[in-house]
């Protein structure tokens, strides 16, 4: 932990740090992760007794080769949907979104598919999402979006897998599924804003999942601190200038005013 300038755990002092290099850095993003949105009542993937893992998301190479697997995939989306539905930005997003309206912030990358950011009222192109996004379906022959009130209407009354209306092709959420590959235009944002940004954010985010977890280190190798937001020890607090370890809603609490 010698790398480490400081692991603060007393809210207040983790504000008054948080703000000061807030307030010094001129281009920050922002990287958010679960943690985040816990408070807004969205499960936490790892986290025991995690509705995830009753309804654990279809690996994409059983999705494409079955159609069963679709149906079933199809029943936990709307399943896991019905948990969260309700959720709505806590006080982390709003803090977020005041530095993206302020100027501060130029990106926010995202491991959430949750839609909560956008939600919050950050503009769409100042998002980079990751893992894709969970609040619509794309087929995945053209492209063409799909809306789930559309697609649950109708698997609700038929069962079947959704088709594209307009080539036939399959229709899936429009997240990455484990064994599905990253998006490559959000990997290049995500890879162009990590390295020319002054400060990087890293919120709620175990930094276990990779290649999303390796963007901290980016920025921090183009010379940007790096502050590391979460409840729990990360695997890369040791690369980091500030950790803050507490409850993220309680220490970015102050920002969304």
């Amino acid at each position: 932990m010698e790398d480490v300038i400081l692991i603060l755990t007393h809210v207040d002092e983790a504000r008054a740090a948080l703000g000061d290099l807030i307030e010094a850095a001129s281009r920050v993003v922002a990287f958010t992760g679960a943690g985040i949105s816990t408070e807004c009542g969205v499960p936490d993937f790892r986290s025991k007794d995690s509705p995830w893992m009753r309804f654990k998301p279809i690996d994409f190479d059983l999705f494409m080769s079955d159609v069963l697997m679709r149906e079933e995939g199809w029943r936990r989306k709307f399943a896991l949907d019905d948990i969260y539905a309700m959720a709505q930005p806590g006080r982390g997003h709003y803090a977020l979104a005041n530095l993206v309206a302020s100027g501060k912030a130029r990106a926010i990358i995202t491991q959430n598919i949750d839609n909560l950011h956008q939600t919050s009222g950050v503009p769409e192109e100042r998002i980079i999402e990751l893992h894709g996004n969970g609040s619509y379906a794309t087929c995945l022959a053209c492209g063409l979006r799909h809306e789930l009130a559309d697609i649950r209407r109708d698997f609700e009354a038929t069962g079947a897998a959704p088709a594209c209306v307009e080539c036939g092709g399959a229709v899936k959420s429009a997240t990455i599924s484990f064994g599905q590959a990253m998006p490559e235009n959000a990997m290049r944002r995500a890879h162009a804003a990590s390295i020319d940004c002054d400060l990087f954010l890293a919120i709620g985010s175990s930094l276990v999942v990779y290649p999303a977890a390796s963007f901290p280190s980016l920025a921090r190798l183009h010379k940007a601190r790096l502050v590391i937001v979460n409840g729990e020890p990360t695997p890369l607090d040791s690369e980091a200038d500030l950790v803050l370890r507490g409850d993220i809603g309680d220490i970015l609490e102050p920002f969304a005013a």
